[in-house]
């Protein structure tokens, strides 16, 4: 079996449970301050969880592109991935429980074959919060698994959300595979697998509503989420403890081993973030973002640059990104089809590696002179200064200590450590923080907000042109950022004059209304829709003014005003360039 073989067992399994497929949403979140990429199935159908209809019913599946940051520094390993694909289907306020632990059992058994005496099931083991999940393990022992091998685990185990501080939230229950069950039988435990009791999916049960005051409300609409990840579970179900081994990975890894002359059974840790960091930024870049020192741009600045290091480990002295970049767009047992907007941005994934390599190899460069400078001058280098390197010019340590090496020095590698620890530490609660507002927030100003960009969307239209088409935004509670194209600065007399365009529509407070129609409709209509490489085959309109006289119509999820008169008044605050060829505007409503 190959990969898009087990995803097409995934979508179809669920298609015959009478569940609609939607295609991946772009990476990039639309319209969602709290996160730099979309990480999970769930987040593009966060107002559906919470209860607007969703114009395809409420049962769907699909395949969604994901992005996380947080395990950057720790891809080298058997299983981490920066981008990976999620096999995920949805119950929006239809069934619940008694449904998905057999369909959940049925899956993995009947069409993905596992042997019952393989799996293993965590539950919630129930607090002061919410009560013991003993309804899904009843279910599982129903289905078959033996009760010898469900456990109860703590919230920190399995618990989902809220994504912040309020919202959706509730027990899971998660499935695992023993890949060795020929040895002698052992117990799942909280934070230890063992080595050979491996996660592949979970279903999220989501009952709970997190309140601001941090109660724990049982919601009106419950909700089933489930996870499966492409990658882990390729390589369980073909029997590999390295995902790396699979044909998701293996044209990327003997490119890699072509050019470096190389094996990867000899260098398992530098070739595994090259071909994982250069798949993310081939992804990254095709849903339209640059490398910058800003969000995430700095994300896909730091995953290639992080990549050329481990380059230099390998003796990769030339460019080579662009070329395992191609390993990953020529992959056809995976992605070709599947995603367009691999081939249709292809020449510019190949430009955009190419000049951030070239840009990085002139830093390094930089970096190698400033070692020899230290070594000259005070004969060694600190834990400090190699960090300040590291950090500086992304200089790897192992050159750190090779140079020194070769000088007949060693490296306060403890040091060094601890500082790089430390920077860790804080870039994950910087990350965390990013989810701070929630994904769920949909309050007054957010929604006030998000109607904003449609008219400002609108406005910049038409004063400047049909060519400009919203490339992204971010909204938090305190103003809008909207990114779009166009090749030069906006002058301060079309800003004034787009800010007017807007206010005269808040002023003429135009009604906003909503319908579901055929994508291919909407088009017919004039809808924009221009965020995201696909859509499904019935869309969400979004209609600001008359039918017969609007002002906006946009394909969007939501969420809107009733009508634009509430918004107050707008005012644009700063423009700037957002990358080659687009511009970035900050506004505020007053």
């Amino acid at each position: 079996m190959n990969a898009r073989q087990l995803k097409d067992i995934f979508v179809n399994f669920f298609v015959s449970k009478g569940h609609v497929e939607i295609p991946s949403a772009s990476l990039i979140p639309e319209n969602d301050s709290t996160t730099l990429f979309i990480s999970a199935g769930m987040h593009p159908l966060v107002p559906y969880l919470l209860g607007q209809p969703h114009a395809l019913g409420k049962r769907l599946t699909n395949i969604q592109k994901c992005v996380r940051t947080g395990d950057i520094d720790v891809v080298g390993d058997n299983c981490h991935h920066t981008f990976f694909e999620m096999l995920g289907n949805w119950s929006l306020g239809d069934y619940f429980k008694k449904e998905m632990i057999p369909w959940s059992y049925e899956l993995l058994t009947k069409h993905l074959h596992y042997d019952p005496k393989q799996i293993h099931i965590t539950c919630f083991a129930g607090d002061d919060d919410a009560p013991k999940d003993e309804e899904s393990a009843e279910l599982w022992k129903s289905v078959g698994i033996s009760e010898d091998r469900i456990y109860f685990l703590p919230k920190k185990d399995n618990w989902w959300g809220p994504a912040g501080n309020t919202g959706p939230c509730g027990p899971d229950s998660e499935m695992f595979i023993d890949t060795h069950p020929e040895l002698e039988p052992i117990k799942l435990t909280s934070g230890d697998n063992h080595g050979r009791i491996v996660e592949i999916g979970n279903d999220v049960f989501m009952q709970y509503n997190k309140t601001i005051d941090g109660k724990y409300e049982l919601l009106s609409q419950k909700n089933v989420d489930t996870g499966y990840g492409v990658e882990r579970n390729l390589a369980i179900y073909l029997g590999y403890d390295d995902d790396y081994l699979t044909e998701i990975w293996q044209p990327i890894i003997n490119k890699i081993e072509e050019i470096s002359e190389k094996k990867y059974s000899e260098n398992l840790v530098p070739m595994r973030i090259i071909a994982d960091h250069i798949r993310a930024a081939v992804f990254i870049i095709a849903d339209g973002v640059e490398p910058s020192n800003k969000e995430a741009g700095y994300v896909l600045h730091r995953l290639i640059r992080r990549a050329i290091r481990q380059g230099k480990i390998l003796g990769l002295e030339n460019n080579f990104t662009s070329i395992i970049a191609k390993a990953v767009l020529d992959n056809q047992n995976n992605y070709a089809g599947v995603y367009p907007e691999l081939n249709l941005n292809k020449n510019k994934i190949i430009e955009t590696l190419d000049a951030e390599e070239t840009k990085f190899r002139r830093t390094l460069n930089k970096g190698l002179n400033e070692i020899i400078k230290l070594i000259d001058s005070q004969k060694s280098v600190s834990g400090k200064q190699a960090f300040d390197l590291y950090q500086s010019f992304g200089f790897p340590v192992e050159m750190i200590e090779e140079e020194l090496k070769k000088n007949g020095l060693s490296l306060d590698l403890a040091e060094f450590n601890r500082l790089k620890g430390e920077h860790q530490k804080q870039s994950q609660t910087l990350s965390a923080g990013k989810f701070k507002s929630g994904l769920a927030d949909q309050s007054e100003i957010i929604t006030k907000y998000h109607t904003a960009t449609h008219l400002l969307h609108a406005a910049l239209r038409k004063v400047l042109g049909n060519h400009v088409k919203q490339s992204g935004s971010n909204i938090t509670s305190e103003r809008l950022r909207f990114d779009f194209t166009h090749p030069e600065k906006v002058t301060d007399t079309q800003l004034i004059e787009v800010a007017t365009i807007v206010n005269k529509q808040i002023t003429a407070s135009l009604p906003v209304t909503v319908e579901s129609m055929k994508f291919i409709e909407a088009q017919k209509i004039g809808a924009l829709a221009f965020f995201g490489a696909k859509y499904p085959e019935i869309v969400t309109v979004y209609t600001i003014g008359t039918s017969g006289r609007y002002f906006s119509k946009e394909v969007c999820t939501g969420p809107h005003v009733e009508n634009t008169g509430i918004l107050g008044k707008f005012e644009i605050i700063k423009e700037e360039s957002a990358g080659s060829g687009k511009r970035r505007i900050y506004a505020i409503l007053k």
